[in-house]
């Protein structure tokens, strides 16, 4: 092995050559740099130390001949340890390489991790002189060749996306027909029998919860538990490596790369799930791995008033400080990444209103959100946003910037609240149905921009939904505190005791108003995996350290589950067929020029039209939607006018049944049956209901029919 060599400064992190290896790392306040070279990652100290010879703008680099893939290393930084004004140097700590494409090996908790001496009564005043180097994951150089076989970015327009939200574990653990030595693995999912359940439901976006490269919280460990959702980022340029079916040095970056080639092939794009808004080094007394010990005061969002302690809009401390250009660009760079050299086709930022906070107010034009606009990269993928944080005004649903899509959370809670019969709801499930257009249309904005779920990872699964009056979270072991309350309980309507199977078909059929209301909403719907089959989560609502057949789906689902795959199908197949139900404008309400034809109606039971002052009738709890076919303002490929049929939602959320008089057909012929939630299957026999006649619409019922295009025959 040759001397070090100066080296360049760019691109970060480790570059191989071919005949040895760049190391650069950028450390504004930092005194010198050095590079420990291991042999393996379980080695307790560094088989060799260099120090890193040239510093250009802030950034520390050198070049080491003869180095190249499977190479294990680690960072110390050496400069002021002085806690008080924000630097918290500590050259005794190995430190992880922010640019590091792979990590082997876990966090092996000690107290030597930690750059203060614990318990001492300083507290992170105090200076620890422990090496850590045998507790830290060690990056790793790799080999970042990879045959794509012509492989590029599907581009799915946003009106003909369905997503599918998942974790790599829980969707693949139990999957009867993998072999079991890859199961819970990034080639799990890109499995043959995982790909068929994903093609044969019809969703177009896989959404993975978090891949990064993540820690486990000691006080999970310590209760027998892990950080099973990921959410704890500490490699933002690194799969995990719990989710690679070998144990290579390396081996999860193709093995994810070959998960997303083959996701591509069967016409199914990758979301990442990333969290961009704090790391796993937590607040002034979380441990030193990487950007702590690399450069405190730069990196992270301190307290301008005292800059010992940390600035928390996350709720977990060590909020990334946007307004450092290179912290921004630190990011830009592994967005960047994962869609060039991963081929990732988009992502959700986790708690992104952070993202905004370049000081302390949210700033809805900040520079992050600009700097994602103008580049030539992430300005063309999906990106959706969780439009919240903890801090003050950390609730910003509606209010992110053009390009960007958001969790509608006001979508979630309006069907909820609109299914369980809560008064007062026809106004916003107006809104919801539609789009939210009160949310979006004045932000150049279209429909597809609000993200529609009712359950994800965070909360009940549909069915605990509808099965729950309360959150059960005993095994989190934290007495039940945690997590969310959540109650969806509904009066029956029926008086005196209430047989159970009365009450198990009221559970399914409020399972099968949800969904149908999800698939038949305009904007962009996405599926919590798992709810297509009826999983249980046995009424946990917050299974973030349950890595276990509490959150893992249960691949051989019961008879109600069975049919609620199949409606599932048949609905998402329905909302592909017909562009009626994903419009890529919002409804204008009023006729359109030149063609007398107003593109939706709004009916009362009695078969009347809506006026505006009944949309605050507080006891009403049915409407009709009339969608028409021929009011859609779309064109296709060939410049012409999209025609489809016209469709009839009814939605009658009161315990009792109703009556309800249909409207005219746009092509006055009758109307056609399509799905009543109240009947078993999923789609119903074709036949005619004459229009000024009235259907029956069951209690907490939802039914579908057609009016086609070509009239009735």
């Amino acid at each position: 092995m040759d001397a070090i060599l100066p080296g360049k400064p760019y691109p970060r992190g480790p570059q191989w050559d071919g005949r040895g290896t760049n190391f650069s790392l950028f450390t504004e306040n930092a005194e010198k740099v050095e590079i420990l070279l291991f042999d393996s990652p379980e080695a307790p100290e560094p088989d060799r130390t260099i120090t890193l010879p040239v510093k250009t703008a802030s950034t520390w680099h050198g070049y080491i001949p003869g180095i190249g893939p499977g190479q294990h290393y680690a960072y110390r930084v050496h400069g002021p340890y002085e806690p008080a004004k924000g630097h918290r140097f500590n050259p005794a700590k190995a430190l992880i390489d922010p640019y590091a494409k792979a990590l082997a090996g876990d966090v092996r908790w000690d107290d030597a991790l930690f750059g203060y001496t614990v318990g001492d009564p300083g507290a992170d005043l105090s200076f620890d002189e422990r090496d850590s180097s045998a507790f830290i994951p060690k990056s790793v150089v790799v080999d970042r060749s990879f045959d794509w076989e012509g492989d590029a970015h599907l581009r799915t327009p946003w009106n003909e996306t369905v997503i599918y939200e998942a974790h790599v574990r829980g969707l693949t653990m139990l999957h009867p027909d993998l072999p079991e030595e890859i199961r819970g693995t990034f080639a799990a999912v890109g499995s043959e029998p995982v790909i068929r359940h994903l093609t044969e439901l019809g969703i177009t976006a896989l959404e993975l919860l978090p891949v990064q490269q993540h820690v486990d919280d000691l006080v999970l460990l310590e209760r027998g538990l892990s950080n099973y959702w990921g959410y704890n980022t500490i490699g933002f340029f690194a799969p995990d490596f719990r989710y690679a079916s070998r144990g290579s040095p390396g081996r999860q970056v193709n093995e994810f790369r070959s998960m997303v080639k083959a996701l591509h092939k069967a016409g199914i794009e990758v979301i990442m799930d990333v969290v961009y808004n704090h790391t796993a080094e937590g607040n002034h007394l979380g441990p030193t791995l990487c950007f702590k010990g690399i450069d405190n005061a730069s990196y992270y969002c301190l307290n301008p008033g005292d800059p010992r302690y940390y600035m928390d809009f996350s709720g977990c401390g060590g909020c990334f400080n946007m307004s450092h250009p290179r912290v921004l660009q630190f990011i830009m760079d592994s967005l960047r990444y994962w869609v060039i050299e991963m081929h990732v086709d988009g992502f959700r930022f986790d708690l992104a209103a952070t993202l905004a906070r370049e000081f302390y107010e949210i700033d809805r034009l900040s520079t992050f959100f600009d700097v994602i606009c103008q580049d030539p990269v992430l300005s063309h993928v999906k990106l959706i946003a969780e439009p919240w944080d903890l801090g003050p005004g950390g609730y910003q649903v509606g209010n992110f910037p053009e390009l960007w899509n958001e969790w509608n959370g006001m979508y979630r809670d309006t069907v909820r609240r609109f299914w369980k019969g809560d008064e007062g709801q026809l106004s916003e499930i107006g809104y919801r149905l539609t789009g939210s257009s009160d949310l979006y249309k004045y932000s150049n904005r279209n429909p597809q921009a609000s993200v529609n779920f009712i359950t994800c990872h965070d909360g009940f699964t549909l069915r605990d939904l509808v099965s729950y009056d309360g959150k059960h979270n005993e095994a989190n072991g934290e007495e039940n505190r945690d997590g969310a309350n959540e109650n969806f309980s509904w009066n029956c309507g029926v008086e005196g005791p209430v047989d159970d199977a009365v009450v198990n078909k009221l559970r399914f059929r409020q399972m099968k108003n949800i969904l149908a209301t999800l698939f038949l909403s305009q904007g962009t719907p996405m599926l919590f995996g798992g709810d297509e089959i009826g999983k249980t989560k046995q009424g946990n609502n917050n299974t973030y350290c349950q890595d276990n057949k509490l959150s893992w789906l249960q691949w051989k689902p019961d008879d109600e589950g069975r049919e609620l795959l199949e409606f599932t199908r048949f609905l998402i197949a329905l909302r592909k067929r017909h562009p009626v139900f994903r419009r890529k404008s919002f409804f204008q309400g009023r006729k359109l020029s030149g063609r007398g034809v107003r593109d939706i109606h709004w009916f009362k039971p009695d078969g009347k039209e809506m006026l505006v002052r009944e949309w605050s009738h507080s006891f009403a709890r049915s409407i009709g939607m009339l969608l028409a076919g021929d009011g859609i303002p779309d064109i296709d490929i060939h410049g012409e006018r999209i025609v489809d049929d016209s469709f009839l939602v009814l939605l009658n959320a009161h315990w009792e049944p109703i009556e309800f008089r249909l409207p005219k057909s746009p092509t006055k012929g009758g109307w056609i049956p399509v799905l009543d939630t109240n009947i078993a299957g999923s789609g119903m026999a074709e036949h005619v209901v004459r229009e000024s006649t009235s259907y029956k619409l069951e209690s907490r019922s939802l039914v579908l029919l057609r009016s086609p295009a070509g009239g009735v025959r």
